[in-house]
């Protein structure tokens, strides 16, 4: 069985399989839960939004034009 398996693998693996472990539980059984980061992220994108500091779609489009092939 893998669980048996998994006790004799270098701890730097073990750690890396708890790690993916949690991450398939919290986006299978509860609600992500943003980092202080994102958290300042979120906020700071919802301001340049209400400041109105995004760019429009006609400045997307000329920057998509640009780099296109």
């Amino acid at each position: 069985m893998l669980l048996e398996r998994v006790a004799a693998w270098p701890d730097q693996a073990q750690a890396e399989f708890v790690r993916s472990l949690e991450d398939i539980e919290t986006r299978h059984l509860g609600p992500y839960r943003l980092s202080d980061n994102e958290r300042k992220a979120v906020q700071r994108g919802l301001q340049e939004m209400r400041e109105r500091k995004l760019a429009d779609d006609a400045a997307v489009a000329a920057v998509f034009n640009r780099y296109r092939a």
